[in-house]
């Protein structure tokens, strides 16, 4: 409907003096659509609105003028076309402060418009549904949308943009406060916004695309994340930090994940539990990772949650110190109980008990973190790692070989117990710091040497933090060894079995050194590096 107030032609304004007069209204989003537009109403700006959104604002009783009748153009195509009109982009980029850009809005009738409120067609949420068709997702592609909110947003100084439910009250209370004028700082704040709004949709249409074919990376990697999370520091108290999920994604560290206790979580904690639940989720008997600094330093299955703590932690007590633990099971009040004993950043399990969550409460620094997801699916998109000025791309390492598809190497056969012990260290030695060496037994890591530049190092490290004797423990090595020098070391120890991958130029030396000691050793045929 036309509302009856005077067609005003553009006028000359200084940028940041523009008075909001007329405003255009287009939201798949409805929330606080009505109020905003109300508050609008009320202070003089005359409402211009497109199809859905037109009719929720009418039947709210305010004036609405249809964009067909400031463009003289119907909507067309199922409501594909209804904006890209030349008159309502004139409108929106004129530089009105430019002369020549009066003269052409006035030689051809063009109405200024000075504020845009926009939010888009529900790519995302479309696309998140369960069986959703191409057809369904393609017509989920919002482009009037995004082409009106990237004019406003580029002549922001005249014409603003708005995008985002939370940006109505201010924007209405500036507009309230300053005779229906917007700072050039406000317009700024909101051009960026508008910009990172378009920015994100753009990153889940392409990736959606890209995600069709993913024989190949694409050639150009466009992602959207959103920050989810301040932080109160970095790795260090002076660097700035802050959580943010990449959009789009069905899962992410955080999700589903509530806080039932202890202090912010900080960048650090961040970086351990996403360390500790991706080696938890190795698992699906009973079972507790602990990690300090990025590195499992104890890890063991159980019959029951408690028993796995116990095994966890007699790996090294004194790494654990400080660490974050993470169970799959739920956490009962005897295990609660044992984790008071210690001090813990952070605490991650599927469920507290009452009781337990209690006692656990009565440290208030101590994290305490609910896995409320049910049914998680591992997350297999590629792994990025940042690097000056740009990002490696690789496949995430997902797969663990199975002890079918391994290679016994030596004269004698592994025990079932030795078998037990060394596809648990492997399980293991994949999520550890190369040059990673994992010693278990029984279910239990025993010694852990990693991120050493030399492997041999790695083995006498991973034996002189046991705290218990070696003897009897399978060793896991990420990579082959380059020489017989780390197997040795192993064997002088008394580990009596070794799963590495194999490959070396010297796997003879190595393979004479285990048979000549009557240890057994098994080749996976592939390494599993983490730098």
């Amino acid at each position: 409907m036309t509302t009856g107030i005077k067609i005003e032609p553009l006028e000359p304004s200084d940028p940041g003096e523009v008075q909001v007069k007329r405003a255009l209204l287009s939201v798949s989003d409805k929330t606080g659509i009505v109020e905003f537009a109300k508050g609008l109403s009320e202070l003089g700006i005359e409402l211009i609105s497109t199809g859905g959104t037109a009719a929720t604002l009418t039947e709210a009783g305010l004036p609405v003028r249809s964009i067909s009748d400031l463009t003289g153009f119907p909507e067309i195509m199922d409501g594909r076309v209804k904006t890209l009109h030349p008159k309502l982009y004139a409108g929106l980029l004129a530089v009105r402060s430019d002369p020549s850009h009066v003269s052409a809005a006035t030689e051809h009738d063009v109405e200024p418009v000075d504020l845009v409120c926009v939010n888009l067609y529900p790519f995302e949420q479309t696309v998140a549904t369960r069986g959703v068709s191409d057809e369904e997702a393609i017509e989920n592609i919002d482009i009037g949308g995004p082409t009106m909110i990237r004019a406003a947003a580029k002549n922001a100084a005249f014409s603003a943009p708005v995008t985002a439910v939370a940006s109505y009250d201010a924007v209405l209370h500036e507009l309230q406060k300053s005779e229906r004028r917007l700072s050039l700082t406000t317009r700024r704040n909101l051009a960026a916004e508008a910009f990172a709004y378009t920015a994100r949709y753009d990153a889940a249409i392409t990736r959606w695309f890209q995600e069709q074919d993913d024989a190949t990376f694409p050639a150009l990697m466009v992602r959207g994340y959103e920050k989810t999370l301040e932080l109160p520091y970095g790795e260090n108290p002076h660097q700035r930090a802050a959580y943010y999920t990449r959009v789009g994604t069905g899962s992410s560290l955080l999700s589903n994940v509530a806080q039932l206790g202890g202090k912010q979580l900080s960048y650090n904690n961040l970086l351990d539990l996403d360390a500790a639940r991706a080696l938890l989720d190795e698992f699906q008997v009973p079972a507790c990772v602990i990690v300090k600094h990025n590195i499992p330093c104890g890890v063991a299955i159980g019959a029951t949650p408690q028993e796995a703590y116990k095994k966890a932690f007699d790996c090294d007590p004194v790494s654990a110190f400080g660490g974050v633990i993470v169970f799959n099971r739920r956490v009962d009040a005897e295990l609660a109980q044992a984790l008071l004993g210690q001090f813990v950043e952070v605490l991650f399990a599927p469920g507290y008990e009452p009781d337990a969550l209690a006692a656990l409460s009565s440290k208030p620094n101590l994290r305490i973190l609910e896995d409320q997801e049910r049914g998680r699916e591992r997350n297999l998109e590629v792994a990025t790692r940042q690097v000056h000025g740009g990002l490696l791309v690789q496949d995430r390492d997902a797969e663990l070989e199975d002890s079918a598809s391994m290679e016994v190497v030596s004269a004698r056969h592994p025990t079932e117990a030795e078998w037990s012990a060394m596809t648990f260290a492997w399980k293991v030695c994949k999520h550890v710091r190369s040059n990673a060496i994992v010693l278990a037994s029984e279910g239990a890591t025993v010694g852990v040497g990693a991120g050493q530049t030399s492997r041999v190092d790695s083995v006498r490290l991973a034996i002189e933090k046991a705290q218990t004797p070696v003897a009897g423990s399978a060793l896991a090595s990420d990579a082959y060894f380059p020489f017989a020098d780390g197997p040795q070391a192993a064997i002088d120890a008394g580990i009596t079995a070794i799963i590495q991958p194999g490959g070396s130029m010297r796997d003879n030396l190595t393979v004479e050194a285990v048979d000549k000691a009557g240890v057994a050793m098994v080749f996976t045929g592939r390494r599993h590096f983490r730098h």
